[in-house]
Parts: C-alpha cells; structure tokens; sequence
C-alpha cells in the first residue's frame, strides 16, 4: 500500500467570529439557525448525524441517521428496534450525534439520552414515507447476516406482492427514537485552528454557556 501525504490535505480554514454574541440563549433556537443556513447554502442531506452509541462490554459504534425532527424536546430519528444501534441503546440510553457541515466550516455535536418516541408519532412519520421505504422497513432483518443480496429483492416482491392495492401499516419493531440532550457544543472554524467552541450546558436553572478552547 503506498504511504500517503496527509499534509498535502490540509485545508485553510477562515470563518466568521462566533462568541456569545452571536449566540442564541436557547440551543434549540441557535441549532435552528444553523441548520436553517445548512438547508438554504444547498448542503446534501443537511440533516444526515453521525450517531454514537456502545455496548455493554464498552465498545463504541458509530453510524450516519438522518434527522426528521427537533424541537425542545429533542433530536428525532427512525430506525429498526432489532437493529444493532437499538440493542446498544437498550443497554445504555446514553448516546451522542454529529453535524459535520463542511460547506460553513461548523459542527455540532449533542449529548444525552436516548427515549423511544411515542406510537402515534412513529405511526404518523411511517405514513408520510415513500411506499418504496415502507416496504423496505418489513423487508430488512437490519444488522442481521444474510445470504445474498437476492434474499433482500425476493423478500421486498413478497411484502410489495402482499400488501399490493392495501396501506402498509408500521412494523411493530420499527419506529422514533428522541435524543434529549444535556450537552450541545456548537463549533466554529477559524483561521490558525483557534476555532471558535461555545458549550450549552444543562443544568436545574436551565442552559448555561461556557467558552471551551479549540
């Protein structure tokens, strides 16, 4: 395998100032904005996290989700509740994710833990997926071995054929999960790596907000 030259990557990093002057007391405000400016400079998939979770032997995984949710409550994504992810997090609610957003030279990262979100809510985001998705749902035994790839494509021909003419109702072992955060880090690149971090932290009086070096 060739060596490669990691430095030839380095990138110049030169964004805006951000202190707490620019910054929102509420970190769902501040996240809204952010995430609004990720949407409207055409990032792809704005909304796709990394989500951070272990097992309880201490081993650590990591994979990318998208979001399709937030409020004050929390960060919301849909997943299989057989997977991997959902036995780590029965185990240990506890769980982190990632906005890496290159394009503005920020990141966010979010601590906390994890709830299921209620029945009526994975009911009603099931319903407004495409019907390509909604079968793939019951099709993938996700996380799982499988034989071959034309186990998948039989068995998504078996439930379309199934369900042909009918809505498809949610799997009882699919649905939401909520992060509610107790930490939320917002970064900020700037020239010289001084990047510009700015933590809220919960506590019983609400958010507080610390500055944190780069």
């Amino acid at each position: 395998m060739a060596k490669k030259n990691f430095t030839r990557l380095r990138q110049q990093i030169s964004g805006a100032s951000f202190g707490k002057a620019q910054l929102h007391p509420d970190p769902f405000v501040q996240f809204e904005i952010w995430f609004d400016q990720a949407v409207n400079c055409g990032i792809l998939e704005p909304n796709a996290m990394t989500l951070a979770t272990s097992a309880p032997d201490g081993r650590v995984s990591a994979r990318i989700v998208l979001l399709k949710g937030f409020d004050e409550r929390g960060f919301t994504f849909f997943t299989n509740y057989e997977s991997e992810k959902a036995k780590q997090l029965a185990a240990n609610p506890n769980a982190s994710l990632v906005f890496m957003w290159l394009e503005l030279q920020r990141q966010v990262r979010i601590e906390g833990r994890t709830v299921k979100v209620a029945e009526t809510e994975s009911d009603n985001y099931f319903a407004s997926r495409p019907r390509a998705s909604q079968i793939g749902a019951w099709t993938s035994p996700q996380s799982r071995a499988i034989p071959n790839r034309q186990y998948l494509e039989d068995k998504y021909l078996d439930i379309e054929k199934f369900y042909s003419g009918r809505e498809i109702p949610r799997p009882d072992f699919w649905g939401g999960y909520r992060l509610v955060p107790e930490k939320i880090e917002f970064w900020q690149g700037r020239e010289g790596r001084l990047h510009d971090r700015l933590l809220y932290l919960l506590s019983g009086h609400g958010w507080t907000i610390k500055r944190l070096a780069p």
